[in-house]
């Protein structure tokens, strides 16, 4: 059953760091390009990074130099380290497949704030 479980969310003042991760069910993250997406409060969900099967990567312009997707193969793990942090990256984080197409999980909460 494909599933995504995003955990490591938590409360960083703003300029620190923060890794989130999503756990992938009933898919293998190596074959398929994986996204991280994110729903500020009030707004519409957002996409903010991808990772494609062969690992290129794509970032959107607000997080590029400070966001690092990458992924796990073996753990069939997805992640963003996030750096230099601004209050409007406060957000539910949510992976999926590139697109969004699949179920989505529950999401973390990530809080950036003094």
């Amino acid at each position: 059953q494909l599933q995504f479980v995003e955990s490591g969310g938590g409360l960083v003042q703003p300029g620190g760091s923060l890794t989130v991760s999503c756990k992938c069910y009933g898919l293998y993250v190596g074959s398929l390009a994986m996204s991280w997406f994110r729903q500020p409060p009030g707004k519409e969900r957002e996409l903010v990074a991808t990772i494609r099967a062969d690992t290129t990567t794509i970032y959107e312009d607000s997080v590029k130099g400070r966001f690092i997707i990458s992924r796990d193969t073996v753990k069939n793990t997805l992640f963003l380290q996030m750096n230099s942090l601004k209050p409007d990256a406060t957000a539910v984080y949510f992976c999926n497949t590139a697109g969004g197409g699949r179920a989505w999980g529950q999401g973390t909460q990530v809080t950036v704030s003094s």
